[in-house]
């Protein structure tokens, strides 16, 4: 396949309730949408999942479209006929922005699968139709926002709540929400809040039968990880730490972590996170399947993604309601607390392009040469 061109645009969702972790809250999801359009006329559509600030990662939106024009989009014109499985080798010599890299890769996958009529999940190597869903509870205003928030959660049907939490917030809303729904399955995300003087805080958390605590130190300590799991009874999970292959071996022959968050966007690619998800297997390693505040089409690839045999825990793939109240693609609604793996293929679902063109602040159409 060979590109005739790539749009970039920026995007911005109203989110239905201001979303607060421990870096910040927010109102809106700004995000960059990419559409592939290949010589033979078939288009690939991808979203990057960076925010508009440094925040939670080292990028964010306008540092991706930047790195994209100036460095990747030259370099995969120049390599002629691409497939998907040549964007990362091809990409390689350009350091980090694995954001960036994950959004141009899926757009190329897309546009493949859509040319070979299957699915993202085919090709993953999915095992099942129906994903389990979690939700990810932003930190409240108080305890009894909380307290209404994960109650309407729980009455929709999700099937497992994560809680953000950070100094401050953390012992006090697990209490109360353990003690009202004894068997939810239910973890924390700290988003790399607590240090390792913390460590006789966290273990109070033992109590309350978490599934796992997520990220709660810094995402470079990867030792400091090891000697809390070491401390604690709650697995550890590791996020922000995990940004390829390579990161995920070394901190599981490091134990650093027992539980893997695999975000596509945050290493690199779906390619990358089926590599970790198969190491992952080989270990016993279970993982689950980040989310991002994804649009329909980065949820498309991650309930697709969500559907392999090692996710055994529910991800943060929620319904498109739990962000926006319309979102750009067909919307994904549960059923039974489950998500329906799309079959169409390439992501499988279909693109509202009236409105994306009332939500665009800016679009960018730069050829091929």
């Amino acid at each position: 396949m060979k590109i005739k061109s790539v749009e970039i645009r920026t995007i911005a969702l109203p989110l239905v309730r201001p979303f607060r972790t421990s870096f910040g809250t927010q109102n809106d999801r700004e995000l960059l949408l990419i559409k592939i359009t290949m010589h033979d006329g078939v288009e690939g559509w991808a979203e990057c999942v960076a925010m508009s600030e440094p925040l939670y990662s080292p990028e964010f939106t306008a540092g991706c479209q930047d790195v994209m024009e100036r460095f990747l989009l030259p370099n995969l014109f120049a390599y002629g006929d691409i497939r998907a499985e040549d964007v990362a080798g091809t990409l390689r010599p350009f350091l980090g922005h694995q954001m960036a890299k994950a959004a141009l890769e899926s757009a190329i996958l897309d546009a493949q699968l859509k040319l070979e009529g299957i699915s993202f999940g085919s090709y993953l190597g999915s095992s099942r139709d129906l994903i389990d869903c979690g939700v990810s509870v932003g930190i409240a205003p108080s305890i009894e926002s909380l307290v209404e928030e994960v109650s309407d959660y729980i009455n929709q049907g999700y099937r497992r709540i994560k809680l953000k939490i950070e100094p401050g917030w953390d012992i006090e809303p697990v209490s109360v929400i353990r003690g009202m729904w004894p068997t939810i399955p239910l973890q924390v995300d700290a988003n790399q809040a607590y240090t390792r003087n913390d460590t006789e805080l966290l273990k109070k958390l033992d109590a309350y039968d978490l599934l796992l605590i997520e990220q709660p130190l810094d995402e470079h300590d990867i030792v400091g990880h090891a000697l809390l799991a070491a401390k604690v009874s709650t697995p550890i999970c590791l996020d922000e730490s995990i940004t390829s292959y390579e990161s995920a071996r070394d901190a599981l022959a490091l134990k650093a972590t027992t539980v893997i968050n695999i975000k596509p966007g945050r290493v690199g690619g779906y390619l990358e996170s089926l590599k970790i998800h198969d190491l992952c297997v080989e270990h016993n390693i279970p993982v689950w399947c980040g989310g991002m505040l994804e649009t329909g089409i980065g949820r498309a690839a991650n309930v697709a993604l969500a559907s392999l045999p090692g996710f055994t825990l529910p991800g943060d793939t929620s319904a498109s309601s739990r962000f926006f109240k319309r979102d750009i693609t067909t919307p994904f609604i549960m059923e039974d607390g489950q998500l329906r793996v799309p079959h169409g293929p390439g992501i499988g679902v279909e693109i509202d392009h009236e409105f994306i063109e009332e939500i665009t602040s800016a679009r960018k159409l730069i050829p091929a040469k």
